[in-house]
């Protein structure tokens, strides 16, 4: 497909879309390379960007134009007006957000010439977002199409609203990321579609990983066998800046249900939120009716967008500016 017919799929988001999870002060700062151990070295000015993987991915949901509800916790310092004002900024509704005594989730994150990055991740008020809580907010959790969550909240609170939102009939997208291979079987059962990186990939299933990163000779057919019997019908693996490849084993004819996903060439200046934002589009795209290749093919355009500018949020585009930006790109 040409790049106009993917990004047509922007005037098809209309979806609701529930996301629970971290949402964090994201302290970042620009060095011409990344330290190394016991290294100091010096960088640019310090800023101060509203971030955390689930904020990031209900911003990039919503700015593209789907109905997202927040939920998670932030603390009882000025971070919190930051980052809820931030959401909101970006269309996300943080009504049902707890506040709780103690500082916000924070990050510090140092960003290199070629937009690579290290992160330091501090819970905060991340780590109060509780089954209890989860409960409390079950009517305004379900009511959504598509529910997104990662692993920066508890794992008992993640299957909690998993199995939840399952019951009830919510289309469930679990991102394995900070990665944890020991995930919960309640977890796995009550998530239907799992997203993940390469290496990700490979250490949750026990497999190896792509040689040399060449996702074009790797045997993905042995690695979806591997993923279905882990508890996983459909799956998204990303390959960086080689694209993603779609698992989906709900797909009514075999040849397509291992798709490769082609990648979008931008000049990349920050990745630091280019995977949130494409889980984001994925939980969009899966909201308004579209099917999981169409979602990953729409991402890799978003995300592609997102590595154009610093920080996560602040780097994230309406769908206007996303067309605009690939106008040319045929």
């Amino acid at each position: 497909m040409s790049a106009t017919e993917i990004l047509s799929a922007l005037d098809r988001i209309h979806g609701t879309v529930s996301v629970i999870g971290s949402m964090n002060a994201d302290y970042t700062v620009t060095a011409q390379r990344l330290p190394g151990p016991g290294e100091t070295i010096t960088g640019g000015p310090l800023q101060l960007l509203p971030g955390g993987k689930s904020g990031n991915q209900a911003a990039a949901a919503a700015r593209i134009g789907a109905t997202v509800q927040m939920f998670g916790a932030v603390g009882s310092d000025r971070n919190a007006d930051f980052l809820l004002g931030a959401l909101g900024e970006a269309g996300v509704n943080t009504t049902h957000v707890r506040r709780v005594l103690g500082p916000s989730g924070t990050t510090v994150i140092t960003v290199d010439a070629q937009g690579e990055n290290t992160i330091v991740y501090s819970p905060g008020s991340n780590a109060q977002v509780t089954v209890d809580y989860v409960e409390s907010v079950r009517d305004a959790l379900t009511r959504s199409s598509v529910l997104g969550l990662c692993l920066e909240s508890p794992i008992e609170t993640v299957t909690a609203a998993a199995r939840m939102c399952h019951e009830a009939g919510v289309k469930v997208l679990l991102n394995d990321s900070p990665f944890t291979p020991s995930l919960p079987v309640e977890l796995v059962e009550a998530s239907d579609i799992l997203l993940v990186n390469e290496h990700e990939m490979a250490q949750l299933l026990g497999i190896a990983e792509p040689e040399d990163d060449d996702g074009d000779a790797f045997d993905w057919r042995h690695a979806f066998d591997e993923l279905r019997g882990f508890g996983f019908e459909q799956a998204i693996v990303t390959l960086g800046g080689d694209g993603s490849v779609v698992l989906d084993g709900t797909a009514d004819d075999p040849e397509h249900r291992i798709q490769r996903i082609a990648p979008v060439r931008v000049k990349a200046v920050d990745t630091t939120g280019c995977g949130d934002s494409f889980m984001g589009t994925v939980l969009a795209g899966l909201a308004s009716g579209m099917t999981l290749s169409q979602s990953a093919e729409l991402a890799s355009y978003v995300s592609a967008y997102a590595a154009t500018g610093y920080g996560a949020q602040a780097s994230y585009g309406t769908a206007a500016q996303i067309r605009e930006a690939f106008a040319d790109a045929e």
